[in-house]
């Protein structure tokens, strides 16, 4: 969601400089820098600009130079006098002297008034063609973002399935050294003869299905293909945070269950990588 669009335009005798800035954030969060005379134009922009950009903090800045027509002040003199009149009085009363009242007059209202003009509708289509042009820029640089972005989700997602290849492999012997490990145990504080087979079965079975991992490996795969469809969708940045949560369920569960520091090291490894999964995630619309 991060990026930057700039357009200028020269129309009649102004300059029209358009800046668009973009962070990470769960919705849009649009904050416009709009001079005064468009501010009744305000609504109309914000549904355009959330419309085309959809999520993100954004911020929009219309700079409008040249040689534009400046609003006409005019000093209610009338309002002024009557003003000054009653300070003037006021101090006499108060016995104050060679006091200047200009200032306070002028601080009082409906002193000073201000008439702009309207802003013509062929110079709001000005100026909302430029902001599109900074729109446009703006989504060419999210693009440019976004497939840096996948190759780099490729990238971790595939080290997780070459991880996870190797803790298939590793789990083919780990029941069996569990169990092998489990009776040499048991036999140095109970001898062969005196043990009960069937209740050892009993009680190995019991401890190694805790111990099993294979749906856990099943969900961790189906989980990262089911990441790598969603990347072909549009705005899937929600989707693919999702997503990595479920992973990262299936990673923690096969670490905790695996019992075997060679599997546990993969795990590890496999976190590593999801983490910067879900920190670049972030920035996917």
């Amino acid at each position: 969601m991060t990026g930057f669009g700039k357009a200028v335009k020269e129309f009649s005798d102004k300059t029209i400089t358009i800046e668009l800035r973009s962070l990470n954030s769960k919705q849009m969060d649009l904050n416009l820098r709009l001079p005064s005379q468009y501010r009744g134009k305000e609504l109309e922009l914000r549904s355009d600009v959330t419309r085309s950009l959809e999520r993100g903090k954004v911020d929009l800045s219309v700079l409008i130079e040249g040689n534009t027509e400046q609003a006409v002040v005019q000093i209610n003199k009338d309002l002024a006098k009557a003003y000054h009149k009653q300070l003037k009085e006021l101090a006499a009363e108060l016995n104050e002297s060679n006091v200047s009242f200009i200032e306070q007059v002028l601080k009082m209202p409906d002193i000073i008034r201000g008439d702009k003009k309207e802003v013509d509708e062929e110079e709001w289509g000005q100026v909302k063609s430029v902001i599109n042009q900074a729109i446009e820029a703006m989504q060419k640089f999210r693009a440019d973002e976004g497939a840096s972005l996948k190759k780099a989700f490729l990238q971790h997602i595939e080290l997780i399935y070459t991880n996870l290849k190797q803790i298939e492999e590793l789990d083919k012997n780990r029941i069996k050294t569990i169990r092998e490990r489990i009776h040499k145990n048991l036999n140095e504080f109970i001898p062969e003869e005196r043990i009960d087979k069937n209740r050892f079965e009993q009680e190995v079975i019991y401890y190694l299905e805790k111990l099993d991992i294979t749906e856990e490996k099943v969900r961790l795969k189906t989980h990262c293909d089911y990441f790598l469809n969603a990347m072909k969708e549009a705005s899937c940045g929600r989707k693919l945070n999702f997503i990595s949560q479920e992973i990262g369920r299936e990673i923690n569960t096969i670490g905790s269950k695996a019992n075997d520091a060679s599997i546990q090291k993969l795990v590890v490894e496999m976190k590593d990588e999801l983490e910067k999964i879900k920190e670049q995630s972030m920035n996917v619309l």
